[in-house]
């Protein structure tokens, strides 16, 4: 074998994931771990994964081996009903894990498509697992995230069940605030990701519906719309839409932000 010139070994330190330097770390990472526990973590993620916009990251019904915490970009989850029409279940940002579906039935039950360029570190389960009952703390951080998501389920569905078209968009627009806050990003200002019909499915709501939520609140001035590009006017004005008149149960979830 030829040796590796200099080169290629920058190239080689370029693109070798290490957690321990990354700043995504505190989002993906639990706290507290030593040093040599990180370095354990940093040969545990050994690989990234570049995703096109439009492509897939896995299929429904594809063998699951890894889960995957977003490096950089944004992912949709969705399905497709007996119909052939697509169902999106979810939205994923930097600092968020995809591939949780597959652990149960290891095989993945819906698609994880990239709605932008992205690039994806990737976690062979078998091997987490393997690190996870030698570090006590990494297991706890993991069954935390494996439990977040079935309370967004679960809130999602509440949600969903008992508010109103302008509600949901609402709380729908804070959510992303939310997260795009705990990434360091302005609160009120950020590009939309997913196009209003994948909204309207996300919240299930029709395409005239979110359109016309999108101007009420444009023209009560609670946001301002520019294409995909959103700007939050009146963050409380946003919140007294959502919870108004829900019950005490809906409230708490809309202010933990399931959605």
């Amino acid at each position: 074998m030829p040796p590796i010139s200099a080169s290629d070994r920058v190239h080689l330190e370029l693109i070798k994931t290490a957690c321990s330097n990354c700043n995504l770390r505190e989002l993906c990472l639990p706290l507290g771990l030593k040093k040599e526990e990180l370095a354990k973590f940093d040969d545990l993620v050994s690989t990234r994964k570049r995703i096109m916009r439009g492509d897939h990251l896995y299929h429904t019904d594809q063998s699951f081996d890894s889960i995957y915490a977003v490096r950089s970009g944004f992912f949709k989850t969705c399905v497709l009903d007996e119909a052939g029409r697509e169902q999106v279940t979810g939205l994923h940002m930097t600092g968020e894990l995809l591939g949780l579906d597959g652990i149960s039935t290891e095989t993945h039950s819906c698609n994880a498509v990239a709605l932008v360029d992205s690039e994806v570190c990737t976690i062979p389960f078998s091997h987490l697992e393997d690190l996870s009952r030698e570090i006590h703390t990494l297991q706890k951080h993991f069954h935390k995230v494996m439990s977040r998501e079935i309370i967004r389920d679960h809130g999602v569905m509440l949600l969903l069940g008992t508010m109103r078209a302008e509600e949901r968009l609402a709380a729908f627009l804070l959510n992303l605030s939310q997260r795009f806050t705990a990434r360091g990003y302005s609160p009120a200002e950020f590009n939309l990701r997913m196009t209003r019909v994948e909204i309207g499915s996300y919240l299930g709501l029709k395409l005239e519906t979110v359109s016309r939520a999108f101007s009420h609140f444009q023209e009560s001035g609670l946001i301002e719309v520019q294409h995909k590009h959103i700007r939050i006017l009146d963050i409380p004005g946003l919140k007294k839409l959502m919870v108004h008149q829900q019950p005490h149960n809906v409230r708490k979830s809309c202010r933990r932000g399931f959605l």
